[in-house]
């Protein structure tokens, strides 16, 4: 199973650049008709803009790709965006660069700076995940115990997803695929074995970016 990057939640970035509003937005997007839909929503949002210009990459192998200079001038819009996209190395993402022209024309290359430009500052504050095998590992203790547990999953790279109270607590953390069985036997060591552990199958979960 392969990793990748993409945008994890919708963003928006807006600036002016002579006279004119760039509003750029990103978001997480798996397959095609996610893309197509998230476009539209954009559109329909800025229904009276002189243009709503679009890339994306709607796959994990980067092989789903469009984009669109949607009115403005061949090649200085859709595929600056993609190209941002690319260059970042992300997947399953889409942006739209929406403009409400302000009277004063750019010229080829100052659309494709402008368009490049809110495609990358969009991206910049985006929510940015690596999408990373891991596994569910469930984790049962007493609840004597549990203060202990807390301790040690907080000082893990793992996130917690689910805990569960009955006669005992069961804490479900997702973990990377290539660390659980590590993460397992370092969580039996630090409690002593008052723990019984659990793997569930492999998937891809959005783990934070670092740095």
């Amino acid at each position: 199973m392969q990793g990748y990057l993409s945008v994890c939640s919708t963003s928006t970035h807006e600036k002016v650049i002579e006279r004119s509003r760039f509003i750029a937005r990103c978001g997480h997007v798996e397959g095609e008709e996610e893309a197509r839909a998230f476009i539209g929503a954009v559109r329909a949002e800025h229904s009276l803009a002189t243009h709503n210009c679009f890339a994306f990459v709607a796959d994990k192998a980067g092989n789903l790709l469009r984009f669109s200079d949607d009115g403005e001038p061949q090649g200085t819009a859709g595929m600056p965006i993609l190209e941002v996209i690319r260059s970042k190395k992300l997947f399953e993402t889409a942006v739209v660069v929406t403009r409400y022209f302000g009277g004063i024309k750019l010229g080829a290359g100052g659309l494709v700076r402008a368009y490049a430009g809110a495609a990358a500052d969009v991206l910049a504050g985006a929510d940015i995940r690596a999408f990373t095998p891991c596994r569910d590992l469930r984790l049962t203790v007493g609840y004597e115990h549990y203060d202990a547990l807390r301790r040690y999953l907080s000082a893990r790279d793992c996130t917690v997803k689910d805990t569960q109270y009955t006669d005992k607590v069961s804490v479900v953390a997702a973990v990377r695929a290539a660390d659980a069985a590590s993460f397992a036997a370092g969580a039996v060591d630090f409690l002593g074995g008052r723990v019984a552990c659990s793997e569930g199958e492999e998937y891809l979960f959005p783990f934070p970016t670092i740095g």
